[in-house]
């Protein structure tokens, strides 16, 4: 067979074949701008606030929330669509924190994963120059209720700068709420490990050092980077220290992800040392060092609830009851899962964790208010208040159980938005089967 033959049948194979794959995996297209203000009547009214909710009605209109109450004082109820929910429940569209949500398309294609930046010093990677709107992931997560997302790259010591964004647009200039918002920081090992595959401790106590010593000398240089640029007009620019100058501004936080005691310690002694504002990833050891966290006003970005005590000695359900230690305490706290496709998860540890000891409409504040705060939009969107984004979404059951939860409508921006996935395609593919 020719060369010129081969193309030809190989394009003939291309056309014939990924049309036939791709029409049962299309993303669904954005939802369009609502020409009505439209009145919710009757409904469950969680505000995400933490306070017990309320049955009564909502208000939207032109994307913004225009009024929420008790049942039956809409002005000029005429103008309007009105939905009569019966006893349905509203709730405030959920936030991933720390999410690679966008960044990665399947695992095991290296072309798809865009979280990670080549080489370790990377505060400059702007992780949402790699982030895919049209990913096929993203709806199987609106579909539970995450309807915004911080985007954050991974991998190295500083992995870059995170950006928020709300998870219904046509490309990401679109989706962004807030651009590069964050740098992040992996947090070295600060003890050896004895476990039987780990190098010699010598080796590993060298390593340590080199991590901590290095980590400083690239802080000292962006100090003394900044104090230049401060000084000169014409000061030599250096990419990696110019991300880090609204760093030590106190303009950006620095998200540290550290997840034990030891690790939580040095990141709060070196946030101190350079006056930086941090938020702590991970901390499955937060537990240890409550007064400190407190007292530090550091919040704290929870790895999954679901899963075992870090130390092999802890209670097992002690991660479940870890969210109820930290809202006794006042520290504010939201939750992070471990991979990109499990973010549809998020809304279960909320309420794993309303049964280990806080009501329900504490636990929702971890996927509401406080992410909000912590990522400081907590003016535009996060709790169901007027004039903020109508960023919500309809169940019609507890969102935080997966038993109940039935997701049936959702709004980003005062769009409704298609709750169609590749989940709901293959529900009904099955489905036939049994007909």
């Amino acid at each position: 067979m020719s060369i010129k033959t081969s193309a030809r049948f190989l394009l003939c194979w291309v056309m014939y074949y990924f049309p036939i794959q791709l029409s049962a995996q299309v993303t669904p297209a954005p939802g369009k701008t609502l020409n009505k203000p439209i009145l919710f009547q009757n409904a469950v009214i969680h505000t995400g606030t933490g306070e017990a909710p309320i049955i009564g009605d909502l208000i939207i209109s032109e994307g913004k929330i225009i009024k929420v109450g008790s049942r039956g004082n809409a002005q000029n109820p005429g103008s309007m669509t009105i939905v009569d929910l019966a006893g349905k429940h509203i709730y405030p569209g959920f936030i991933a924190v720390n999410s690679d949500i966008g960044l990665e398309e399947i695992e095991a294609v290296r072309a798809t994963r865009d979280a990670q930046e080549t080489g370790s010093i990377n505060p400059n990677a702007r992780s949402i120059i790699a982030y895919n709107a049209d990913s096929k992931v993203t709806p199987t997560h609106r579909a539970n209720g995450v309807l915004t997302a911080q985007i954050a790259p991974k991998g190295g010591v500083f992995s870059g700068t995170s950006s928020i964004v709300q998870l219904d647009a046509w490309n990401y200039e679109d989706a962004v709420i807030v651009k590069e918002d964050a740098v992040y920081l992996n947090w070295f090992d600060t003890e050896p490990s004895f476990s039987p595959s780990a190098p010699p401790l010598e080796e590993q106590k060298k390593n340590i050092l080199q991590a901590e010593t290095e980590l400083h000398t690239f802080m000292k240089n962006a100090l003394a980077f900044a104090s230049e640029k401060g000084s000169e007009k014409n000061a030599r620019h250096n990419l990696l220290y110019s991300a880090m100058i609204p760093v030590l501004k106190k303009e950006k936080p620095l998200f540290i992800r550290a997840s034990t005691e030891k690790q939580i310690l040095s990141a709060i002694a070196f946030g101190q040392q350079y006056n930086l504002r941090i938020v702590i990833a991970g901390a499955q050891e937060a537990y240890t060092l409550l007064d400190l966290l407190k007292k530090s006003n550091i919040p704290l970005v929870l790895f999954k609830p679901h899963q075992l005590p870090y130390r092999e000695d802890d209670p097992v359900d002690l991660p479940y009851r870890l969210p109820a230690l930290l809202e006794n305490a006042g520290i504010p706290y939201c939750f992070d899962m471990d991979v990109f496709w499990n973010e549809r998860n998020l809304p279960f540890q909320a309420g794993t964790a309303a049964a280990y000891g806080i009501n329900p409409e504490q636990a929702l504040k971890a996927l509401t208010l406080y992410p909000a705060q912590i990522l400081g939009i907590e003016k535009q969107t996060g709790t169901l208040e007027p004039g903020k984004d109508a960023t919500l979404f309809i169940s019609e059951g507890d969102a935080l159980d997966m038993r109940t939860s039935k997701i049936t409508d959702a709004f980003i921006q005062g769009r409704k938005i298609s709750l169609e996935n590749i989940h709901t395609d293959l529900f009904r593919k099955f489905q036939k089967r049994y007909e």
